[in-house]
């Protein structure tokens, strides 16, 4: 039975863990987007989504909450002035975990995560499209448009 057994230890030692989370929620802030395992995408989407939240509102209690998790000042800078100001009206849900398929070394599943409002292929598909309902009927079809001779064009001949 795994009662109580919520957190994912990924096979280390919690110090270990924490700087791993740390490190990868650092990459993740600067670069907008990592590869990584599954398992450990999963864990740095729990570790990192209260982080993001925190960033909304900008006091100092805040920053010293975040830069206690992150422990890198650039990470936190970025944070709070680019990140928060891009994830100001989400109500959560700041991450996105795509499989990507198994590894070839040693077949273990391979993950991207990534910032949801950094993604310009998905929103930009998503602001595009047209909201019209269509039916799958064809209707009628435009006919063509029948060529009119004018009288200039015979008075000519």
């Amino acid at each position: 039975m795994r009662h109580g057994k919520k957190i994912n230890h990924l096979g280390r030692k919690t110090a270990h863990r924490k700087s791993m989370l740390a490190n990868m929620a650092c990459s993740l802030i600067e670069h907008k987007r990592i590869n990584t395992t599954l398992a450990k995408a999963k864990a740095l989407k729990q570790f990192v989504e209260p982080i993001i939240t925190k960033s909304k509102e900008d006091t100092t209690h805040n920053r010293r909450i975040v830069m206690a998790r992150l422990r890198q000042k650039e990470a936190v800078t970025e944070l709070f002035r680019d990140v928060a100001a891009k994830i100001a009206d989400r109500p959560g849900g700041y991450t996105r975990i795509i499989k990507l398929g198994n590894r070839l070394g040693d077949n273990a599943d391979m993950a991207m995560i990534e910032l949801v409002d950094y993604n310009e292929i998905y929103n930009a598909e998503k602001s595009s499209k047209k909201t019209t309902r269509r039916s799958r009927r064809g209707g009628s079809k435009p006919a063509a448009a029948p060529v009119v001779e004018t009288k200039a064009s015979n008075e000519e001949e």
